[in-house]
């Protein structure tokens, strides 16, 4: 693997001068500032931009260990927003048109349809994979 320098500007510099894997929360935390004020910028420099990429790079592998959310039912992931939400059933009728087909769902009596699932990711700002079971294809 080629060694690429990247010039950052000295009031992004972080604890080490370049960056390095995560290896806590409390860098993690700096990681994710130093990354906002980045974003943050309307005209970052290519230096930046390849700095921000080393970044998401090093966070993203830190939060695959640490923060991965394990496989769950498509159904407990739902309970787990509503829970979230602090939603009842009834707060769902808009999405599966009526209380029956909510409880039924609930219930693992009635699975997700597409419609279910765009409108669940939708009201629930989450990527629809997150309602399809994951060890369909194991």
């Amino acid at each position: 693997m080629a060694n690429i320098m990247i010039a950052v500007p000295e009031k992004y510099a972080l604890e080490v001068s370049s960056p390095a894997p995560v290896t806590s929360e409390r860098q993690h935390e700096e990681y994710l500032s130093v990354l906002d004020q980045l974003a943050s910028k309307d005209n970052p420099t290519s230096e930046e931009e390849k700095y921000a990429e080393v970044l998401m790079t090093l966070i993203e592998a830190y939060e695959e260990e640490h923060h991965s959310i394990p496989d769950a039912p498509p159904v407990e992931v739902l309970r787990t927003l509503m829970d979230a939400n602090h939603l009842r059933q009834k707060d769902l009728v808009p999405i599966f048109g009526s209380e029956t087909i909510v409880s039924e769902v609930l219930h693992k009596k009635r699975g997700l349809n597409k419609t279910h699932i765009e409108k669940l990711s939708k009201r629930f700002r989450v990527s629809p994979a997150v309602f399809f079971s994951r060890t369909m294809n194991r």
